[in-house]
């Protein structure tokens, strides 16, 4: 069993895609759940296999220790996939940006961590929204969080975070990292392009992969993971992996592409934009202001 990174900036669609994937093959033909997610899928930065794989306390050691550790962990547990191989694929999600340890080697391990990466990104004025919700704050903090190229998740020193720290750069230096590594081939997602033609992406994602599928399973996997259905279930139960519960915050939001042009005034795209233009223009993500000219042009 090869694994493969699910690599993605937060907010980007990294868990719609998970439910997908798990949805191709559900128990009882009914939709899975979205708090019992298969065994074939992990979280590259859990707490409890680095404890336990290693027989370290983690809660003991510094960020910079335990980044030192993780190479030898992801290399340890993907040999561990292939050991126990049924020839399948184990996807991992992943939030950490492509960096280095602190001794210089990939903090993933490189090809000895994973065998391929789909990276999955997502228009960064869309995600200011999602992860404004995701983490309750208030729009301007989450537009200055995407642009810190120190900003981290679980990072917080007051307390043990149920995650291990993921260092996340701007959003623009956490694309590049996947985007430019050259340790493992990656395929690319636009969680837009998955939204507007969820079979067809999937699939592509899926083949890349490695994973076998039928045009009637893909079908199936995404009825079953309707975004209507996530928020039902979310409603009724929860969901395990929100970060914590707040006043009004859900997971799983809106999740259609383009809600930005109904909720960022626009001072605050223009800051999103003057600090990512680069990589927005890169991956197809057209500036607000390119529009309007465009607009002004066919009117004249």
């Amino acid at each position: 069993m090869s694994t493969v990174w699910l690599a993605s900036y937060p907010k980007s669609g990294n868990t719609w895609l998970r439910v997908l994937i798990a949805n191709l093959n559900p128990p009882g033909n009914l939709p899975i759940d979205i708090n019992n997610l298969p065994v074939n899928q992990s979280l590259a930065s859990a707490r409890e296999p680095f404890d336990d794989f290693l027989l370290i306390d983690s809660g003991l050691l510094t960020h910079e220790e335990i980044d030192c550790l993780r190479p030898g962990l992801h290399e340890d547990l993907a040999r561990r996939e292939l050991d126990g191989s049924d020839d399948g694929v184990h996807f991992a999600k992943v939030h950490d940006a492509y960096t280095l340890s602190p001794q210089g080697e990939p903090l993933l391990a490189g090809a000895r961590g994973a065998a391929r990466a789909i990276v999955i990104v997502r228009d960064p004025r869309d995600i200011a929204l999602s992860l404004a919700n995701h983490r309750g704050t208030a729009v301007e903090g989450a537009i200055a969080f995407l642009n810190d190229a120190k900003a981290e998740f679980s990072g917080e020193c007051d307390g043990l975070p149920r995650q291990l720290r993921q260092r996340l750069l701007s959003w623009s230096q956490h694309v590049a990292s996947w985007l430019e590594q050259r340790d493992i081939p990656t395929h690319l997602v636009r969680y837009e392009d998955l939204t507007a033609d969820t079979a067809r992406v999937f699939g592509d994602a899926l083949s890349f992969a490695g994973v076998p599928a039928t045009g009637d399973a893909i079908e199936r996997a995404v009825r079953f993971s309707a975004f209507a259905l996530l928020q039902q279930q979310e409603r009724e139960a929860g969901f395990c992996e929100a970060p914590r519960p707040f006043q009004g915050g859900v997971f799983f939001r809106r999740g259609r592409a383009g809600g930005w042009r109904d909720e960022l005034g626009p001072g605050q795209v223009a800051r999103i934009e003057a600090e990512h233009a680069m990589m927005m223009g890169r991956l197809g993500y057209r500036p607000a202001s390119v529009r309007k000219d465009a607009l002004r042009g066919a009117a004249a």
